[in-house]
C-alpha cells in the first residue's frame, strides 16, 4: 500500500527562468504585467531573485540615466 502525502505533488513546480525574472522586473518598472505572469511570480517564483534583480536594474537605470545628464551638460557646454 502507498502512503504519499496528499500536500506532496509527482512535478516539481516550474521556477521562473532568469529571463523570466528580468522581463517581469521589467513590466513591474511600467506597471504592465499581465495576470498569467505575475501569478506564476508570486505562486513559483522566489521573491529574493525579483529583490535582487530589481535592485540591480535600479541601479542601472540611475547610472544610465545620471551618465546622460552628464552628456548633455557636456555637449550644451554648461
Amino acid at each position: 500500500m502507498n502512503h504519499r502525502p496528499q500536500h506532496v505533488s509527482q512535478h516539481p513546480l516550474p521556477r521562473p527562468s532568469l529571463i523570466q525574472v528580468i522581463l517581469s522586473v521589467l513590466a513591474s518598472f511600467f506597471g504592465v504585467q499581465n495576470r498569467q505572469n505575475f501569478e506564476r511570480d508570486f505562486k513559483h517564483g522566489k521573491a529574493a531573485h525579483y529583490i535582487v534583480v530589481g535592485l540591480v536594474m535600479t541601479i542601472v537605470l540611475i547610472v544610465v540615466l545620471a551618465s546622460l545628464v552628464n552628456l548633455v551638460l557636456r555637449v550644451s557646454g554648461v
